[in-house]
This record gives structure tokens, C-alpha cells and sequence, in this order.
């Protein structure tokens, strides 16, 4: 009798334990909101699971076409943030919702002028980054940027450490990481 009363009980409180746990599991949904990118593309323009979104590398496409701008890393770096821009808020997030970006220039060198814009996007808490030189973008591009964005992150500076200095690298660094 006790045996099969510790067996119910037991088997109570794992199913109890996985219906506590169920609303846990994160759904996850592919996303492409056909604004900035070609539909027919074999990849998802982003992927969100719970409150944080997957967006995939960005170049500075003309919107819905596979046509770089023409400019330069400055041109194709701006036109890549509104690309960014334009795709979070698609799928309800914003600049203020990025926590990380990688970055990929196909020449290092142009480190400082990607900066220069990627500074009038982003202000107060830049996301984390990582950057590094690549040798062949898709579309010949100069530049491209990934971001993961997370709903809530922009009203939590908890740990983060003010500052005064600008944000800049001296011009004599070649390899500024």
C-alpha cells in the first residue's frame, strides 16, 4: 500500500512538474518580412525564440533587390544599418533592442570609416561587438552585420559602467582589436 502510494505520488509530482515547465519550452518561429531582403533566399531574414531575435548577416542591399549601393564602405555601411533597422522593427524590435552585432569588413583598414556610421545608429549602450576582416562577402559587399536583439534590453543598465570618453581609435592603429 505504501509502495503504491509513493508510486502515485511520485508520478503526480513529475507530471505536475512537467506541466510547471511546459510554458518554459520557447516556441520558435522563421521569420522573413519580405522589406529588405529577396524572398527566395535560402535562409531566414531573422529567427525569434522567447524575447530574443536572430537576425541574419545584413549588406547594404537596396531593399527587396540584390543590388549593392554604390558609395563605398560608408554608403554600404549606412544602407546595412537601415537595412537592420528596417528589419527589426518588421518583426517589432529596434536599435535600442540590440545586444550584440558581428561585424565583417572585407578590408580591416576600413575599421574607422565603418565606425563613423555605426556610431550615428547607436548611442548611451552599444551592444557588444566582434569584428573581424573576411575575404568574400556575399554580392562583393564591403561590409556585413548580424544582430541578436533582446525585448527588454534597453531599460537595464544594471552592471554597466559610465563614461565620459569617446568611443574612438587612434589613427596609427592598424589592428585595432
Amino acid at each position: 500500500m505504501r509502495r503504491t502510494l509513493f508510486l502515485l505520488s511520485l508520478c503526480a509530482s513529475l507530471f505536475s512538474f512537467e506541466v510547471a515547465f511546459a510554458h518554459e519550452r520557447e516556441r520558435i518561429e522563421y521569420l522573413n518580412s519580405g522589406k529588405v531582403l529577396p524572398v527566395n533566399l535560402p535562409f531566414s531574414e531573422a529567427v525569434r525564440v522567447g524575447n530574443m531575435l536572430y537576425l541574419s548577416g545584413q549588406i547594404g542591399i537596396v531593399p527587396g533587390t540584390s543590388k549593392l549601393v554604390s558609395g563605398g564602405i560608408k554608403e554600404e555601411a549606412r544602407q546595412t544599418l537601415e537595412n537592420i533597422k528596417t528589419s527589426l522593427r518588421a518583426h517589432g524590435y529596434d536599435l535600442q533592442d540590440v545586444v550584440k552585432c558581428t561585424v565583417m569588413l572585407a578590408d580591416i583598414a576600413e575599421w574607422d570609416a565603418f565606425n563613423e556610421v555605426y556610431q550615428s545608429f547607436f548611442s548611451k549602450h552599444y551592444p557588444a561587438r566582434s569584428a573581424f576582416g573576411a575575404s568574400g562577402l556575399a554580392l562583393g559587399a564591403r561590409v556585413e552585420v548580424e544582430c541578436l536583439a533582446a525585448k527588454g534590453s534597453q531599460s537595464s543598465t544594471r552592471g554597466s559602467i559610465p563614461t565620459r570618453r569617446k568611443r574612438t581609435l587612434p589613427a596609427s592603429s592598424k589592428h585595432p582589436l
